[in-house]
């Protein structure tokens, strides 16, 4: 996947972050690359390794495409949808990276 008038990320928008009440983590929502996502981030890694993500500190992540808004990708402490194409794969990685390094060090 190559895109040379794009580059992932040059136009991520966090439209919200909302701290929860109950335990830690944050809420995150947001938008890029034709995408809206929300992913549910903490400060540290899970007890459970299965729980997250890669090592991205990352319990949930929702990602759907805007131009028929059908879901891509779903991780809700397991794998529930994986990736539907190479770009919401591309973004799954790219969020996965550093979300939590964002939202966790402003």
């Amino acid at each position: 996947m190559q895109n040379d008038a794009f580059d992932l990320g040059d136009d991520l928008e966090i439209t919200k972050t909302t701290r929860r009440d109950a335990g830690r983590g944050t809420w995150v929502c947001g938008r890029m690359a034709g995408h809206r996502f929300h992913a549910l981030v903490f400060p540290k890694h899970a007890e459970n390794a299965e729980w997250e993500l890669g090592e991205s500190r990352i319990s949930k992540l929702w990602i759907q495409r805007l131009a028929d808004r059908q879901t891509v990708f779903n991780w809700d402490r397991g794998m529930d949808q994986p990736a539907a194409t190479e770009l919401a794969q591309a973004i799954v990685d790219f969020l996965a990276a550093g979300l939590a390094d964002h939202v966790y060090t402003e």
